[in-house]
């Protein structure tokens, strides 16, 4: 009866026998023979098998310990920050971006507006802001892209008046 290379793997043993297609060994039958050892539960395994087993595990082992540093060395991105700032009744403005901190890009944004009561209407990170005019008032809005934020502020400001009035985005 042919063997496959040295490994013989029984996973029913009782419907084999019945079927006639295997034959049942006996642990003893291999007491001789140096080169099969029985694993239990019916697998026989030769000199070679268990070379190719172990080296199967010692590659997994290999694989696993390389690839897990490279898995950790991800790198992330460190946020850049932007506002922009608007005094109400007067419409000046300003606007600040790339900045290392939210506070430092809030600070910038209210110098460049140069009023004592301009205030922080849009604040972001790695991402972009926009500032809408209406005829009435401001609409101020915040996307992933200068467009979205643009869209958003236009949508928000729904007159046929509207128009961008400022927008910066981070890198």
């Amino acid at each position: 009866m042919p063997q496959a290379a040295d490994l013989t793997i029984r996973l029913n043993p009782a419907a084999d026998a019945a079927q006639g297609t295997r034959r049942q060994r006996d642990p003893a039958e291999n007491a001789g023979n140096p080169r099969r050892r029985t694993l239990g539960n019916g697998v026989m395994m030769g000199e070679s098998g268990m070379r190719a087993a172990l080296l199967h595990l010692a590659l997994v082992a290999a694989f696993a310990g390389v690839a897990q540093p490279a898995l950790a060395k991800v790198v992330v991105k460190k946020g850049v920050y932007g506002a922009i700032a608007l005094q109400r009744e007067t419409g000046q403005f300003g606007y600040a971006y790339n900045s290392v901190t939210s506070r430092a890009a809030k600070i910038e944004a209210l110098n460049q507006c140069a009023h004592p009561r301009c205030e922080v209407v849009a604040a972001f990170s790695n991402a972009c802001g926009a500032l809408a005019r209406g005829p009435v008032k401001y609409f101020p809005a915040t996307g992933a892209t200068r467009q979205e934020a643009e869209t958003k502020a236009l949508r928000l400001c729904a007159a046929r008046e509207c128009e961008v009035a400022a927008w910066a985005c981070t890198k």
